[in-house]
């Protein structure tokens, strides 16, 4: 499903990022759309919590100020890095802006004029719509150099025009109104513009299209990233043997590199869930039943006409709603990235404790200092900085996830300004993400360890022994096997002691006399080494 003419051929990537299901990273927006931002500039910072628009556009010097206070005294602040209370705005900024052009106020306004016109451009295309004749290609070129050339001061006239209106999404009518007033086309139809609609129409399109674009452009392929990082730990080290701790004490033993492939495979089922998620949209008026449609033009089928609109953006049509669209997609896709990061902290940890077991080591770099009074030390910050960052992600997407969804009568506005923190969740989602990226770049295993963990743990094999027990008849196998372990030293002599005085059969004591902690690893090794093969069956194609 393409995105329709939503964007011109000239300027897109036909690989659409808002086609649906969501799968890949692709180049849907121009580069002066990604490229707006002076990411470099430390007062060019968004927050979905708080933002201030700089960016490229060095003439202007608008500087936001706020007020810091102590208990004798304020002063004012400019806003920058140092200063923002958001720290994905400051500290952060360098490893999640390219979240920017989707999740920021400017692009929830971007997305707002995409929408508007779009409509617009809709109500040109009914033949019923006489007051609304078919665009010629000079009026539709002008329209999508609206969308296409959207800049910074475009953003920050819609702004301005904001501070009078008080109502944000009046400002984005009023601003193509005043843009539009000199095209001798569309100056005759201005009030087409925002034609029949709540703010609401326009709002859950921009807020389904800056998710698919945050999704496609940054989130999923980071996530596809950190799935194969993963996945190539499994297989590098899918024949190295390791202890296992179930409650953490000694158990069978596996091989480091399954322990990873388990990670990897329940990562990628969740990525497969988020990518198969549709984004609805609607655009039924005020309380969704086409009340002002029908009142101007009785003889339109407008259900379809709404489907065919929001379907042209490369969403799914949801076709029964209050005044807004009910968010039970956003629920169930904020909840599934809520579950993708629950693995991952799962996965930080355990690498967090093989770390401290001395399993793996940490490869240092050059001026880094691990701790300020311990020279010795080289911490796991990596690791601990993406858990950290994966329970503030949680927290933010688990409210916004059982929040919206809910909404009282036909419309409370409850939801617009939790909506506002979409940004903050999946911005602390991809820091993280990058975090555990960069943690497993500095690993190296320890397999001398690794070996002598297992070397201190014969006790281990007292499963295959009273397993091989049970299949030739030895009474009570279990019962023997936990005199000789349970509370007791447990070494290499006293298993093959035990063994040689077993009576069954010479093969198969044999093949026990043989075995070590590090050999009795199962199918441990060819686990590991076929993840990719599971990985691909479980989407059915290879996507990563």
């Amino acid at each position: 499903m393409e995105l329709g003419p939503t964007f011109s051929a000239s300027s897109v990537n036909k690989a659409m990022f808002l086609s649906a299901p969501i799968t890949q990273k692709s180049n849907l927006f121009p580069n002066s759309w990604l490229n707006l931002l002076n990411f470099s500039s430390p007062t060019r910072k968004i927050c979905s919590c708080r933002a201030i628009a700089k960016g490229s556009i060095n003439s202007l010097k608008i500087q936001e100020k706020v007020t810091g206070m102590s208990s004798d005294h304020s002063q004012d602040l400019e806003l920058s890095s140092l200063t923002a209370l958001c720290p994905l705005d400051g500290r952060y900024w360098g490893k999640v802006k390219e979240l920017a052009p989707f999740m920021s106020e400017y692009g929830l306004i971007r997305f707002r004029i995409l929408v508007e016109i779009k409509w617009l451009i809709k109500m040109s295309q009914i033949p019923q719509i006489v007051e609304v004749p078919s665009f010629s290609e000079g009026a539709l070129a002008f329209l999508q150099d609206l969308i296409d050339g959207f800049s910074m001061n475009d953003a920050l006239e819609v702004k301005k025009i904001e501070r009078v209106t008080n109502h944000d999404v009046k400002a984005v009518e009023y601003f193509l109104k005043q843009r539009c007033q000199s095209h001798p086309e569309i100056s005759k139809v201005l009030e087409f513009f925002h034609f029949a609609c709540t703010s609401e129409d326009i709002n859950n399109l921009s807020h389904a299209l800056m998710l698919k674009g945050a999704l496609n452009t940054v989130i999923l392929p980071v996530m596809d990233e950190l799935i194969r990082a993963i996945c190539d730990m499994a297989t590098a080290h899918s024949s190295v043997p390791m202890l296992s701790r179930t409650h953490g004490q000694p158990a069978s033993p596996t091989t480091l590199g399954k322990e990873m492939a388990i990670f990897a495979y329940r990562l990628n089922r969740e990525r497969k869930e988020i990518s198969q998620i549709e984004m609805l949209g609607k655009v039924a008026g005020a309380v969704g039943n086409y009340n002002a449609h029908l009142a101007a033009y009785p003889e339109i089928n407008w259900p379809e006409i709404a489907e065919e609109f929001v379907t042209s953006l490369g969403l799914e049509f949801n076709p029964y709603v209050p005044q807004i669209e009910t968010h039970d997609y956003m629920a169930k896709l904020f909840h599934s990235i809520v579950q993708f990061n629950n693995i991952l902290v799962d996965f930080d940890r355990d690498v967090w404790g093989y770390i401290s077991l001395g399993y793996f080591k940490q490869t240092t770099k050059a001026g880094e200092i691990g701790s300020s009074t311990m020279p010795h030390k080289v911490n796991p910050i990596d690791f601990e900085n993406s858990e950290g960052n994966l329970g503030v992600a949680n927290g933010d997407l688990s409210h916004l996830s059982t929040k919206l969804p809910i909404s009282r009568w036909q419309r409370d506005l409850t939801d617009s300004t939790v909506l506002r923190n979409m940004g903050v969740g999946l911005g602390h989602s991809l820091l993280a993400y990058r975090s555990a990226l960069q943690g497993i770049q500095k690993l190296q295993v320890n397999e001398a360890a690794l070996a002598e963990d297992l070397d201190k743990t014969w006790e281990v094999l007292a499963e295959p022994i009273q397993t091989v027990m049970r299949r030739y008849g030895v009474p009570e196998p279990y019962e023997k096997l936990k005199e000789l372990t349970r509370g007791r030293t447990v070494n290499k002599e006293s298993i093959r002691e035990f063994i040689q005085k077993l009576d069954i059969p010479v093969d198969a004591k044999t093949s026990l006399l043989n075995m070590r902690p590090h050999s009795y690893i199962g199918a441990a090794a060819e686990l590991a080494k076929n993840v990719n093969e599971a990985i691909n069956l479980v989407n059915g194609v290879q996507i990563l």
